[in-house]
């Protein structure tokens, strides 16, 4: 027996995975969340498994007596209709196709379906009574673009890092006030509160004992994107150096967004622009008023939008798309996540 009219929907990000199942009437059915999805860190096969008991989760809410469907059948046989899967790490084509497989494995769902994760926010920020086009930027802990034109095309990068030409994000951020710190101590660089607001967020003194506490572990490694706000909290104060930084930030933000618009020829139309992920979605004045600025500058009829709903939502509204729901049913989804 399976759940006819059901799927499965998930977002997984390197931090944090939510899993939700989703009637084809937007109801919510179950929803759960775990640890982070990391592919190129444990392998495809354990980073699939972080999802096994999220999806027993969302299943079992749906079926409290226990009496539900099987699951962990042969491909094809799942209890579900179809499973969206928006993942970090699902980069490359390839890796999207290796994930794929990994998970129809699974025997979750009928049919499966992998994207990055970017899309999740791009389809939670665009409307639902309109075909999807538009781009969205997630800047959180690191930084990617991913965007969709009228003809289908789609804007992708490889968003790997230093290594596809990529800047910024709250990791790369976190490094770069501490790089800019260090050289202020020790006379390097430039003068910057950064030299005593870093340590001091640590109940430290000196840019040299967090750089030791750091090196050392003592500091969990896990603990560096702290720094990211305290970034923005000095730079709110005037501090040039910071904000400097910020505005860096903005330009990429803003570069990324303007060529994926340009790829798709989405230039010189309203097409929305969705802004997400931890950093962008805390509003930060500095960073959000300088990328609507140069956005103005370089894309002048883009409509930037920040969306702070979990990027789950997105996952729950391409299972609708798929389903073909009426509108009552995104309504009532959208509503389920207010």
């Amino acid at each position: 027996m399976g759940l006819t009219g059901t799927s499965l929907a998930v977002d997984a990000g390197n931090s944090k995975t939510d899993v939700a199942l989703v009637a084809a009437d937007g109801r919510l059915l179950g929803a759960a969340r775990g640890g982070g999805f990391r592919p190129p860190v444990v392998g495809t096969a354990r980073a699939v498994d972080v999802l096994a008991p999220l999806v027993e989760s969302a299943l079992a809410q749906a079926w409290p007596t226990g009496d539900g469907p099987a699951r962990g059948g042969p491909t094809g046989s799942g209890p579900v209709d179809h499973l969206s899967a928006f993942l970090a790490n699902a980069d490359l084509p390839v890796e999207e196709t290796v994930l794929t497989h990994e998970i129809a494995g699974r025997g979750w769902a009928r049919t499966v379906s992998v994207r990055n994760d970017a899309f999740a926010l791009l389809r939670a920020g665009l409307p639902d009574d309109a075909p999807p086009v538009g781009v969205a930027v997630v800047c959180g802990a690191g930084i990617n673009c991913v965007g969709l034109g009228h003809d289908g095309g789609t804007a992708r990068f490889p968003a790997l890092g230093r290594l596809s030409g990529d800047w910024g994000g709250g990791t790369q951020l976190a490094e770069e006030a501490l790089w800019a710190a260090a050289r202020a101590e020790d006379g390097r660089g430039d003068p910057t509160e950064l030299a005593r607001a870093l340590p001091a967020h640590f109940g430290l003194t000196t840019v040299l004992e967090l750089i030791e506490a750091l090196h050392l572990h003592h500091i969990a490694d896990h603990r560096r994107h702290e720094l990211a706000p305290v970034l923005f909290a000095v730079a709110a104060s005037g501090d040039p150096v910071a904000r400097a930084l910020v505005a860096r930030q903005a330009e990429e933000i803003a570069l990324l967004a303007a060529v994926a618009l340009r790829r798709l020829g989405l230039l010189t139309e309203p097409a929305p622009v969705v802004l997400g992920g931890g950093v962008l979605a805390a509003r930060h004045p500095l960073l959000y008023d300088r990328v609507r600025q140069l956005l103005s500058e370089h894309a002048p009829a883009a409509v930037p939008q920040v969306v702070t709903a979990p990027p789950v939502l997105g996952a729950a509204l391409d299972t609708l798309d798929r389903a073909r729901a009426n509108t009552a049913a995104y309504a009532r989804l959208r509503a389920a996540w207010t």
